[in-house]
């Protein structure tokens, strides 16, 4: 990205929203700062981008749902679309073409092969607290047992008895969370090509990103409709999508 502290007032640079091929439709959406989106291409590739003033912050909020709002939307209009790490700007068209394009143009026919067809949906999954506590107390009678002997010490107390309870706790809840997400992702992956799970919380189960081809998202959907009726009283599922694969390309390296 450009310093903007050293260029002079006015300038203007080029915001960078994907990689596709180069016969792509452009979407009916304006971009970040409400620009108009139009290609940069070479060879079988271009990029998607609009123009920006370069003495202005990045990364705002409104920033980062514009440059959404366009990816989504050129996922949405075309087979492939290879997302840009937001807040990517170069200077001019020959900078998107010598530094992004050209160089890794083969590697960019490649991924948007891969990507043809294929969209993201995410998947996450958090326990109900309250339920999941008591199947532990139900299933692990050393934890029902403290749990009787330290319910009258005060919250917060450094008893023994109570940081035992709370270790004993938290190593059942991690059990529970491991097995419970390895079959939600077998479930899950079964229509995917790929998928990525993120680091999750205390009481999620699941953050999971599944690249899945467009015949299988009905399938996809369905089955996970099934599945969170199954498990609503003790696990909530949501599921996201369809959305370019933001998960499934690699930052480039000129970034």
């Amino acid at each position: 990205m450009p310093d903007s502290a050293q260029q002079p007032d006015g300038a203007v640079g080029l915001w960078v929203y994907a990689v596709v091929p180069e016969d792509s439709e452009v979407p009916g959406v304006t971009g970040v700062d409400d620009a108009p989106v139009r290609l940069v291409a070479h060879g079988s590739v271009a990029a998607a981008v609009s123009e920006v003033a370069l003495d202005r912050p990045a990364g705002r909020r409104r920033e980062l749902l514009a440059h959404t709002e366009v990816v989504n939307a050129l996922a949405d209009e075309n087979a492939a679309v290879a997302p840009v790490q937001f807040g990517s700007i170069l200077l001019d068209e020959q900078e998107v073409v010598q530094s992004l394009l050209e160089p890794r143009h083969d590697e960019h026919v490649d991924v948007l092969s891969w990507l043809r067809n294929r969209r993201q949906y995410n998947l996450r999954a958090s326990y109900v607290g309250d339920v999941v506590l008591g199947e532990v107390v139900r299933d692990r009678p050393d934890v029902a047992d403290l749990r009787a002997r330290t319910r009258e010490l005060p919250e917060g107390s450094p008893h023994p008895d109570l940081i035992r309870l709370g270790q004993l706790v938290a190593s059942a809840m991690e059990g529970k969370r491991e097995e419970d997400a390895a079959d939600l992702r077998r479930e899950a992956s079964a229509f995917a090509v790929a998928d990525h799970a993120r680091s999750v919380g205390d009481l999620d189960v699941l953050d999971l990103a599944l690249l899945v081809p467009h015949e299988q998202e009905e399938e996809l959907v369905a089955r996970l409709e099934t599945l969170a009726e199954a498990v609503h009283e003790r696990m909530h599922l949501s599921l996201t999508g369809p959305m370019a694969p933001y998960d499934f390309v690699g930052r480039p390296a000129w970034a």
